[in-house]
């Protein structure tokens, strides 16, 4: 049985003047040729172009395929255990390459796509891609994680500097609170609180009171919260938790 020229290009999705090139270098000549002249291509024409289009994918000029396929000494296993090597050591490079990718997508789309100046314009000494794994496996599947990843998806470094602006406005207010000798429960530390949740649910995900007061114990019970908070005020980690659940407590019928 032979195929035609435009048959053999719709199987092996080539065009065909990609193999009237390889006819006309002598890299697949056409085994047979119709009383019209038109090339015929055999079972032992498509193995070939199956060779071809392997050395090809993997990168191989045509001359050096030609002369590997045509090397009288080669084995035709030779061939398909070369190409499994090669193929097999391509795909471990692009699964590496993906795997960059993702992590590289995951980050902007989870807002962090800010050159290294930029970060650390916006958010000095933190990088918010330090945690990000832990992020993931703590949160990945929530509500909340889905909803702040659609929102800050776009988010500029001038949308970052605005919010991370609205935290430090917060947390002059909170201190200017502490100072004052205002209790954690009272209106001006409540309000402050208020300000916070809003805060979080304007930027990044719903957070309701129930949600807030989960935050605000993280606070006090992550030292790596309590550290970075505490450094603007210490014990300021431990007020905001009293005042985020003297808050809930305020709006809970």
């Amino acid at each position: 049985m032979s195929y035609s020229v435009g048959q053999v290009a719709g199987f092996a999705g080539v065009t065909v003047r990609t193999l009237h090139h390889y006819d006309d270098i002598g890299l697949l000549v056409p085994s047979e040729r119709s009383h019209a002249g038109h090339r015929r291509y055999s079972d032992a024409d498509l193995d070939r172009l199956q060779q071809i289009l392997f050395y090809r994918e993997l990168g191989f000029p045509l001359d050096e395929v030609a002369a590997l396929l045509d090397d009288p000494a080669a084995d035709p296993r030779a061939h398909l255990r070369r190409q499994h090597e090669l193929l097999s050591a391509r795909i471990e490079k692009l699964k590496k390459m993906a795997a960059a990718v993702e992590q590289a997508m995951e980050a902007r789309s989870m807002g962090i796509n800010l050159t290294p100046e930029e970060k650390f314009e916006v958010f000095g000494d933190f990088d918010p891609d330090q945690y990000e794994e832990e992020v993931q496996e703590r949160w990945g599947d929530t509500d909340a994680y889905r909803q702040s990843k659609e929102k800050t998806a776009s988010y500029t470094k001038e949308d970052w500097q605005r919010i991370q602006d609205e935290a430090d406005e917060l947390t002059r207010r909170f201190v200017a609170l502490m100072e004052a000798g205002e209790p954690a429960d009272s209106e001006g530390a409540m309000d402050a609180a208020e300000d916070h949740r809003q805060g979080i649910a304007r930027n990044h995900y719903d957070c309701g009171y129930e949600m807030h007061t989960c935050l605000g114990d993280m606070y006090v019970s992550d030292e790596r919260f309590t550290r970075n908070i505490d450094a603007a005020k210490p014990g300021l980690a431990a007020y905001m938790r009293d005042a985020i659940l003297a808050n809930a407590v305020r709006h809970t019928p």
